[in-house]
């Protein structure tokens, strides 16, 4: 694995844990020369799965596409990396045991938004807002009626973030 710091092609294994809910292998590692220390991840190679995007054209699945997307709606929010990765992981592992070869953009964009809408609300809304592409004023005022009343429901039912 070659060095991030001077570019050097050995390193050595510290340390090697599973992690993303045993879907990857963390590994920390140092360079044989510079002993700079970095991390990196090991996953099985999956085969392609080609998402299906609203206007009829067909592009590779990229957790890095879902990543930015999550990153850029929960900007100062208590989100943790650790979150959105749990996140990201669980998505990824519902589509590729639903679908074989091909996935709607619409089943990823709403697999995303029920885990964010779990997560924390305001990284849901900001989300749904760019993913909906809300046509007026009342479309949003009904997610957040729908947000409204989920949160509620919570705290009617004893449920808080605390608990989870």
């Amino acid at each position: 694995m070659r060095c991030p710091k001077c570019g050097y092609n050995k390193s050595s294994v510290i340390d090697s844990r599973q992690a993303e809910e045993g879907t990857t292998i963390r590994r920390r590692r140092e360079c044989e020369q510079c002993h700079a220390r970095f991390t990196t991840f090991e996953r099985l190679e999956e085969v392609p799965l080609l998402v299906i995007k609203k206007d009829g054209t067909r592009e590779q699945f990229s957790r890095d596409k879902i990543l930015n997307g999550i990153i850029q709606s929960a900007q100062k929010r208590p989100v943790s990396s650790e979150d959105i990765e749990s996140v990201i992981s669980r998505i990824e592992r519902e589509i590729r045991s639903e679908y074989e070869n091909e996935v709607s953009s619409v089943v990823i964009g709403n697999l995303v938004m029920d885990e964010l809408a779990e997560l924390d609300e305001i990284t849901y809304v900001r989300f749904a807002s760019v993913y909906k592409s809300f046509k007026d004023v009342d479309e949003i005022e009904e997610l957040l009626q729908q947000i409204t009343n989920r949160v509620r429901s919570k705290k009617k039912n004893g449920v808080t973030d605390e608990s989870h």
